[in-house]
């Protein structure tokens, strides 16, 4: 029963559902529109790109949205907004080290937000370059063993430039530099 009025009740509801789907539609924008500024707007020859608009057709991101933040990123929208990805780093609960790596348009909110998050949680913010050397970027694949044999995923990976190819209890792991893969 929804009480005295049944549009009340499909207008709070419908409120609700859209104000989800705009968080995942801004999250989905703020993808395509790094991706577009790093590897260029053209998204057969940029993957990154290619992937966050395969997402975004995923979560049904309309059409023009979707060319609009690729526009953004590649510099021939002017609107002003401009969006950089920065890494933070510090220490969380029990002196682990963490590195945050975020996507923003406004750099003092988000060390303020990101502050505030880490404290709370019993942590602190690092300078630059304080955990940094603790963590390594690497490119890391996993595949079940059915799909490619050891010794074939082995050959392809060395081929390509993995630094390491494990065979873990059927799960075949490859291990490599970032910019190669």
């Amino acid at each position: 029963m929804s009480g005295h009025s049944k549009w009340s009740t499909i207008k709070r509801k419908k409120g609700a559902a859209d104000a989800k789907r705009g968080a995942i539609f801004t999250r989905l924008a703020r993808e395509i529109v790094m991706s577009s500024r790093e590897g260029g707007s053209d998204i057969d020859s940029n993957f990154r790109l290619r992937l966050a608009v395969d997402k975004a057709r995923a979560e049904n991101m309309p059409k023009d949205n979707i060319e609009r933040a690729i526009k953004r990123g590649s510099g021939e929208d002017k609107d002003g907004t401009v969006f950089e990805k920065i890494t933070y780093e510090g220490y969380a609960p029990h002196g682990v080290a963490v590195m945050v790596e975020t996507v923003t348009d406004n750099r003092n909110r988000t060390v303020s937000d990101l502050r505030h998050a880490l404290t709370k949680a019993g942590g602190t913010m690092g300078e630059l370059g304080s955990v940094a050397w603790q963590f390594e970027h690497v490119a890391y694949f996993s595949f079940p063993s059915t799909a490619m044999n050891f010794d074939k995923a082995f050959e392809l990976g060395i081929e390509a430039g993995a630094n390491d190819v494990l065979d873990d209890n059927g799960t075949v792991e490859i291990f490599g530099p970032v910019d190669t893969f």
